[in-house]
């Protein structure tokens, strides 16, 4: 199955649902297109995810969203906890799209991004 954590209103997120549907979905798969914003994650299921996507939890975090700066993220001494509570408490700040496929996730961003999972 693939996941995609997809955001409506965001245009690499409609282009690589549009990507997968049209060009690197040949087999069929099901997909499951979850909007993370009327359905946040909870902390587990964002740290399953970061799992899958391995590096570092910042790199899931969109530092250009308003309540990024508010809830003072920057700061380097915040652990990994704090930095998944406020992903689960504030989805607007999760990274978007990011696609899993056989235990294996990819940032969209570019869209072109998610051929790895498909190679």
């Amino acid at each position: 199955m693939i996941t995609i954590y997809h955001n409506t209103r965001c245009s690499k997120s409609r282009s690589t649902c549009e990507l997968i549907d049209s060009t690197l979905n040949t087999s069929g798969e099901p997909v499951r297109i979850v909007e993370y914003l009327k359905e946040p994650l909870s902390v587990d299921e964002l740290k399953a995810l970061h799992r899958m996507l391995g590096g570092r939890v910042r790199d899931m975090i969109r530092d250009t969203e308003p309540v990024y700066d508010e809830l003072g993220l920057a700061d380097a001494s915040l652990d990994d906890d704090a930095l998944f509570a406020a992903l689960a408490s504030h989805p607007i700040l999760l990274q978007r799209p990011i696609v899993t496929r056989n235990g294996k996730a990819v940032i969209g961003r570019p869209p072109e991004a998610v051929r790895a999972l498909f190679a």
